[in-house]
């Protein structure tokens, strides 16, 4: 999509700014890329337990993943604007300030579904994210 918008952009002499916070120390959101995530596990077995588990892992390897979601996530990941801070994992049902963000759905299917990591930015790789 990036290299779409690029390609296209160019034609009329126009720049795209990619910057997780394009505007600085700003009162405003930045911008993020949001990953929704499933695996075949977690949508026909799930179970609260192994949520759990997937949690404290993602706790667990915090700092390796912010590592790969993009540069200046500090300056974006406040607390402030629906999101975490950058360097304290959370998760919640439909808490857009949370690190993964649980849908309601999720629950009510038994902790089956898919899942929404809200920390990795606009500038992030997506490959690097997913894997």
């Amino acid at each position: 999509a990036r290299y779409l918008m690029l390609r296209l952009t160019e034609k009329y002499g126009i720049d795209i700014e990619f910057h997780c916070k394009p505007l600085g120390d700003t009162d405003w959101n930045g911008s993020g890329m949001h990953a929704n995530f499933s695996t075949e596990y977690m949508r026909t077995v799930g179970g609260k337990e192994y949520f759990e588990a997937l949690m404290a892992a993602f706790d667990k390897n915090l700092m390796d993943h912010i590592a790969v979601y993009g540069p200046d996530n500090d300056k974006r990941l406040t607390g402030k604007h629906e999101t975490a801070p950058w360097n304290k994992f959370s998760y919640g049902v439909a808490d857009r300030g949370a690190s993964i963000r649980v849908p309601h759905s999720f629950v009510n299917n038994g902790y089956k579904g898919y899942l929404e990591d809200r920390r990795p930015n606009s500038q992030g790789d997506p490959y690097q994210i997913a894997s």
